[in-house]
């Protein structure tokens, strides 16, 4: 009888780079427009006031200003809401 493994329990194929996604300017730092503010996978934070989202959920900023963020309440398809950080620029 042979010994050999079976197939398809390769261990070493995940070696693929990082995204680098996350919060890029934090509140309070000044911008200017078109900066990247936050990358990130699906809409977990969500553009507000002198902000854009760009095709792949970037948060870019529309004008120059300071960034901040808050708090809100948004309402999904089904009505439930949920919290959400939104981006905001002045």
């Amino acid at each position: 009888m042979s010994h050999v493994k079976a197939g398809g329990s390769s261990k070493n194929i995940h070696n693929n780079a990082g995204q680098r996604l996350g919060v890029k300017r934090f509140g309070g730092q000044k911008v200017r427009a078109g900066e990247v503010l936050v990358r990130q996978t699906g809409s977990t934070k969500i553009a507000g006031p002198g902000t854009y989202i760009s095709r792949d959920f970037t948060i870019h900023a529309a004008v120059d200003g300071v960034v901040s963020f808050a708090k809100v309440k948004k309402a999904k398809f089904t009505g439930k809401t949920v919290p959400r950080t939104q981006v905001i620029v002045k």
